[in-house]
């Protein structure tokens, strides 16, 4: 893989004692404690699970911690959310509250910027399968439970009717892509519900927040569920809701919901 010039951090294993500190404050889970002769010590797992921003500097007691610029392997958002995901799960919203939260300063090379006209789900690899399925010349009808108009989530009005049927609304938000990927979605998801859809990785994040916020103010919900891809891009739905819900002060009980690409509950 070829190198370029970035941001990276710097161990001291001098100054490290090995205590562990700094492994549950990187949300990339980009280091580990291994043995050495001198001891415990910290260690960077690979550069690429490195975004070079810092989160771990305030954990280390002895200052062993320090960002430097140097050849390194570029930062790898795919290869870290598998990491996450794989070794600490429950750090996968912290690790996009960090990212949002520093975008302005991600360089050029780091993944999460793209250049025009590549594909923006950076973790979706590009897959494709078929299915022999016996199908009849007539097709059952099966119709829509869909009962409201607008459905994005920067479109629907947070004071509509569909979201005020007082103790008894449920709220559905959705990633766009799974009513493509899930043939049941309607049956399943979407009866009897109200819904706003969205897609994290392309629009305003901070615009989904507030929106979200208003609705959960005004309107009489009973719950919300949030259904998203198993793609890292979509993980950002929970976070949205978990912190339009902290903005509004409010308690709705929330359900999440992770649907394959194949079209399966994951």
């Amino acid at each position: 893989m070829k190198k370029v010039k970035r941001k990276i951090i710097k161990i001291d294993q001098e100054l490290c004692n090995g205590c562990g500190n700094c492994i549950p404050a990187c949300p990339e889970q980009a280091i580990q404690i291994v043995d050495t002769p001198k001891g415990p010590k910290a260690r960077l797992v690979k550069e690429l699970y490195c975004d070079g921003l810092g989160a771990c500097l305030g954990s280390c007691p002895t200052g062993a911690l320090t960002i430097e610029e140097k050849e390194s392997e570029p930062y790898n958002e795919e290869a870290t959310i598998a990491r996450i995901k794989e070794t600490a799960p429950e750090m996968l919203e912290t690790h996009l509250k960090h990212l949002k939260k520093h975008l302005q300063e991600l360089p050029e090379h780091h993944s999460h910027k793209m250049p025009k006209g590549m594909n923006a789900y950076a973790s979706a690899k590009v897959l494709h399968w078929e299915e022999k399925k016996k199908v009849s010349k007539e097709l059952p009808r099966v119709y829509s439970e869909l009962r409201q108009w607008p459905i994005q989530l920067h479109l629907v009005p947070p004071s509509a009717p569909y979201f005020s049927r007082p103790g008894s609304t449920d709220l559905l938000i959705v990633a766009d892509c799974v009513p493509f990927a899930d043939a049941n979605f309607h049956q399943v998801f979407l009866k009897g519900k109200a819904i706003a859809i969205g897609r994290p990785k392309l629009d305003d994040v901070d615009a989904y927040i507030e929106k979200t916020t208003q609705i959960i103010n005004i309107a009489h919900l009973k719950s919300v569920k949030v259904v998203h891809m198993e793609v890292p891009c979509c993980f950002g739905l929970v976070h949205i809701v978990k912190e339009a819900l902290k903005k509004s002060n409010k308690k709705l009980p929330i359900e999440t919901v992770i649907i394959s690409i194949k079209g399966t509950l994951v």
